[in-house]
């Protein structure tokens, strides 16, 4: 459900956000909106209480074995995945695989999945968000891919994000589905008005926070930034490459407390600047889709971002750029939202013609089909380096700013308590945003609820 590519335009055409013209509900802002908070409310369903695989027969009359998907893609995505599992089908004679889909998009598959795992009837692979997997994986049902994958000859060719968000434990839990970066997109227009040069790569937190406050003008409505302001996911993650080029961790080396107690002042410090300022609109609806329609509608100076977004202000017809994102130590650092697929124990036949099936859905053949069709980014370097990604990356004005950016992105840390720690932070950023809290006050409120949830034996 990301955006996919327009072979016609050369545009990215939203994915995870989905469709050309992404219907309300489907986007990739809510995604991550919802994943993590999914997370959260589904604390008490029983995971763990699935005590048997699916009965089904694993060989049909035909002699082939199907494999049940549940994609949760929409619109352009469902065609994408459609596509590729059909070709697969062609390809060979044992293995078929069903993409129905699961009946819902990918933002209600956790709870989909968690009532299937508790009702003993599931499929065999799902689209798991990376912010999820750490929960779902705790079901003795989901296959450990650590033999399959990485003996792959592309595992080493993956983004080091890319391995993260599906490694826990030292095991790897799920196969990589799709991929993003967050940098700045900024409108040129709307600089060359106020006489503010082009922000270029390596600029700092002072240089953001000073570029801000010289496009803003209360006279003519603009805003120099945004900042999501409901407290969710969408909030929350924008704050971690903060965070981590201060020197901080979402988790402290020893997995009982915060990473961030030291540094989350002056990254919350940079947040209240903003405020102090009036150059950040903070949204005040989930999905942060009013703040992305102030930015196409030529009221914004600069909006952190992914490259699902370009679609929209293409067909807005904004005058953009891409930047990479500032830093407080000069050092490239941002971060990636990775997405899996989860494969479910329904037997061994099964789940090895499971497995093959994501092998060759993560060969870069398939995967920069995937990307192009499904609006990500590629998984691998690999990928990357195909001259059909080649080709659509030079038609997309600031695509390959987010690719490259996946050379330093890291990835929130697949671990059980992150929906806590994560709705912590997310009151943390509201409340100086909102100038509710100092940064200092907010940061330790944050850190007395996450530290607790850390605590928690899981």
């Amino acid at each position: 459900m990301r955006d996919a590519a327009g072979e016609d335009t050369g545009t990215a055409v939203s994915r995870d956000d989905g469709g050309t013209r992404h219907p309300a509900g489907t986007t990739r802002r809510r995604l991550l909106r919802t994943g993590a908070a999914l997370a959260a409310g589904a604390a008490g369903a029983p995971l763990l209480g699935a005590c048997q695989a699916s009965q089904a027969d694993s060989v049909g009359a035909d002699g082939r074995i199907t494999v049940e998907l549940w994609h949760g893609q929409a619109d352009t995505g469902r065609k994408a995945i459609q596509s590729l599992v059909d070709d697969f089908n062609r390809g060979q004679s044992r293995i078929r695989v069903d993409a129905g889909g699961g009946g819902v998009v990918a933002d209600a598959m956790l709870q989909k999945v968690t009532a299937a795992l508790a009702a003993g009837s599931y499929p065999d692979i799902a689209y798991v968000f990376g912010a999820d997997l750490a929960r779902v994986a705790r079901s003795p049902r989901v296959v450990d891919l650590t033999g399959a994958l990485r003996g792959t000859a592309y595992w080493p060719q993956f983004w080091d994000s890319v391995r993260d968000a599906v490694e826990l434990n030292g095991q790897v839990r799920a196969a990589p589905a799709v991929l993003d970066s967050l940098c700045v997109v900024y409108n040129r227009k709307l600089f060359r008005q106020a006489g503010v040069p082009y922000p270029k790569a390596g600029w700092t937190w002072d240089d953001f926070v000073r570029t801000a406050r010289l496009l803003t003008d209360s006279r003519r409505g603009t805003f120099g930034t945004s900042w999501p302001g409901t407290g969710d996911e969408d909030t929350v993650w924008r704050l971690w490459p903060l965070v981590w080029d201060l020197g901080g961790e979402v988790i402290a080396p020893d997995g009982h407390s915060i990473g961030f107690q030291d540094v989350g002042e002056r990254a919350l410090g940079t947040l209240a600047q903003l405020a102090a300022d009036k150059s950040v609109y903070v949204d005040p609806k989930p999905g942060s889709e009013q703040m992305h329609q102030v930015f196409i509608g030529g009221r914004m100076g600069m909006m952190a971002t992914g490259p699902w977004e370009l679609p929209d202000i293409v067909d807005g017809k904004v005058d953009y750029d891409v930047v990479a994102p500032p830093t407080y130590s000069g050092r490239p650092c941002t971060i990636a939202g990775p997405d899996t697929w989860t494969v479910f124990d329904n037997g061994p036949v099964r789940s090895r013609a499971a497995v093959e099936f994501l092998r060759w859905l993560g060969d870069p053949a398939q995967d920069v089909r995937w990307a192009l069709g499904g609006g990500s980014l590629p998984l691998s370097k690999a990928s990357a380096a195909r001259p059909e990604w080649r080709r659509h990356s030079a038609r997309t004005t600031g695509l390959p700013v987010f690719t490259t950016a996946l050379d330093t992105a890291r990835v929130r840390p697949v671990h059980p308590a992150y929906p806590q720690i994560s709705q912590a932070v997310g009151e943390a950023v509201v409340a100086v945003l909102l100038g509710r809290s100092s940064p200092a006050e907010a940061l330790r409120a944050c850190a007395e609820k996450a530290d607790a949830a850390l605590l928690i034996p899981r």
